[in-house]
C-alpha cells in the first residue's frame, strides 16, 4: 500500500523534536552532514564509500525474489555499475558515477571499456544508434555506437549549460517519446534557497538546442521514464536529509503539465511545510506526489516494465530501484519494489520485488538501476558491488 505519515500530530510532534537539538558548525555548502545534529546517533551517520574494487563474482549476496522467480548474476567486475541501457540487439550500456566510465556488453560477450577517464558520466541515454552521455556539466553524443563498438567513436559536445555545483551533479538523461532529450539539474544542497536553473528536469533537442526546464521544486532525481500510453514522465525524487530518521519520504511523483511545481525546498510530501524555508507557504500551492517510497530510502532508477516474460500482473507496473539510506539509524529500503498503478497517474500500493541487499543492518549490494532486456528480463545495476543482476521466470 501507499505508505506515508497520515497524522498531523505525528509530524509536528517530530519536528518538534526535532528543532530542539542544536547542529553541529556547518559543513561547506552541499556537504552531505550540512545540517547534521551534534547528538551522538546522528554524528555516527555518514554517507558509505563502496568497496574500493567490485566484488568478485563468488563473493556477490544471494538475494531474494517473489515465488516463480529466479535471480542470476548477468555482469559482474564492472566498477561502480549504475545507469543502464539496453540496446534492440540486447547490447547492455552501463554510465557510472565514481567509475568516471562507460561501458557496453555484447550479447554473450564481456564487457569493454567505451571511454574512461570522463566526470561522473552517469547519465547515459540510446537513440537511433547513439549513445548520449551526460557527465557533471555537459552532454555529448557518440554517434553510430551500435556500429562502432570495437572502436568507439571520438564524443562530440552538444551541451555545457549544466550547474557547476558537484552536490547532487550526477545527471539522469532519457530520450522521450517526443524525440527530444531529458536531463535532470539537481538542487546543489541538502536544503537549501532555490537557485536559478537547479531543482528542475531540462528538455532539449537532439543536438543540445533550446534547453528549457519543463518543471521545478524537484530536489534531486536520479530516475524517469515516461507512462507507455499517456506519455507523461514520472520521476523519483530524493527528499531532504538530517529533519527525521522518519520524515520527509522520498518521492515518486508524475509531470500532468509543464511548469508544475513540486514543493522543494518548501513543502515536503505534500503533508508538511519546511521548518526553516517553509514559513509563508502552504503545501496547497504544489504537486503532491504519487506515492511515498520511505524515509531516505533513497529512490533511484525506474522503468514501466513492457516485457512479455512476467506476465500481466507486472505489464505497465513501475519497477523502482532503491539504493538505500545512509542517514538512518537502521537501514531498511534497499531493494527492487514494484510500484502498482491505479489509473494513469495514480499508485494503488508498492511492494518489494527484490531483497537482500541488507545483512545485520549491513549494505552487502545496492540497487541503482533497472533495465528491461528484448527477451523482458529484468536487468538491475549494482554500484556497492558493480555487479548487473538479471531477473526472469523460473520455468
Amino acid at each position: 500500500m501507499k505508505t506515508g505519515l497520515t497524522s498531523a500530530t505525528a509530524i509536528i510532534g517530530t519536528l518538534a523534536f526535532t528543532v530542539q537539538f542544536a547542529t553541529a558548525q556547518e559543513p561547506e555548502k552541499g556537504s552531505p552532514l550540512e545540517g547534521r545534529p551534534e547528538t551522538e546517533a546522528a554524528q555516527q551517520l555518514a554517507p558509505q564509500a563502496p568497496p574500493p574494487l567490485p566484488t568478485a563474482e563468488a563473493d556477490l549476496p544471494t538475494l531474494t525474489v517473489p515465488d516463480g522467480f529466479k535471480v542470476e548474476v548477468f555482469a559482474s567486475g564492472i566498477n561502480n555499475a549504475r545507469t543502464l541501457r539496453v540496446a534492440d540487439d540486447g547490447t547492455v550500456f552501463v554510465g557510472t558515477w565514481q567509475g568516471n566510465a562507460v561501458y557496453a556488453i555484447p550479447p554473450g560477450g564481456e564487457a569493454v571499456t567505451l571511454y574512461e577517464g570522463l566526470d561522473w558520466p552517469n547519465g547515459i541515454a540510446l537513440h537511433d544508434g547513439d549513445l548520449y552521455i551526460a557527465e557533471h556539466t555537459k552532454i555529448s553524443v557518440a554517434k553510430d555506437i551500435m556500429d562502432n563498438l570495437d572502436s568507439a567513436p571520438e564524443l562530440t559536445e552538444i551541451y555545457s549549460d549544466l550547474g557547476e555545483p558537484r552536490p547532487h551533479g550526477w545527471r539522469y538523461l532519457g530520450v522521450g517519446p517526443d524525440d527530444m532529450l531529458y536531463v535532470s539539474n539537481s538542487a546543489p544542497c541538502n536544503i537549501c534557497e532555490r537557485e536559478e536553473g537547479f531543482g528542475e528536469i531540462r528538455r532539449m533537442g537532439l543536438d543540445g538546442s533550446g534547453a528549457q526546464p519543463i518543471l521545478a521544486g524537484m530536489r534531486n532525481t536520479v530516475g524517469f521514464d515516461w507512462h507507455p500510453t499517456t506519455g507523461n514522465l514520472w520521476f523519483t525524487d530524493n527528499q531532504r536529509d538530517w529533519l527525521s530518521e522518519d520524515i520527509p519520504q522520498d518521492e515518486l511523483n508524475v509531470v500532468t503539465e509543464e511548469g508544475q511545481d513540486f514543493g522543494f525546498p518548501y513543502c515536503h510530501n505534500g503533508l508538511f511545510t519546511d521548518p526553516e524555508f517553509g514559513w509563508g507557504r502552504k503545501c496547497e500551492e504544489f504537486t503532491d506526489p504519487v506515492a511515498l517510497l520511505g524515509p531516505h530510502t533513497a529512490p533511484l532508477g525506474m522503468q514501466f516494465y513492457q516485457g512479455e516474460m512476467f506476465g500481466e500482473d507486472y505489464k505497465g507496473q513501475i519497477f523502482i530501484a532503491k539504493h538505500g539510506p545512509w542517514n538512518r539509524s537502521v537501514k531498511e529500503g534497499a531493494e527492487v519494489a514494484v510500484a502498482y498503478l491505479d489509473g494513469d497517474t495514480q499508485v494503488e500500493r508498492t511492494e518489494p520485488f527484490l531483497t537482500g541487499f541488507i545483512v545485520d543492518n549491513e549494505y552487502v549490494g545496492r540497487p541503482v538501476d533497472v533495465a528491461t532486456m528484448p527477451d523482458g528480463a529484468l536487468l538491475v545495476s549494482d554500484d556497492w558491488n558493480g555487479a548487473i543482476w538479471r531477473i526472469s521466470r523460473d520455468e
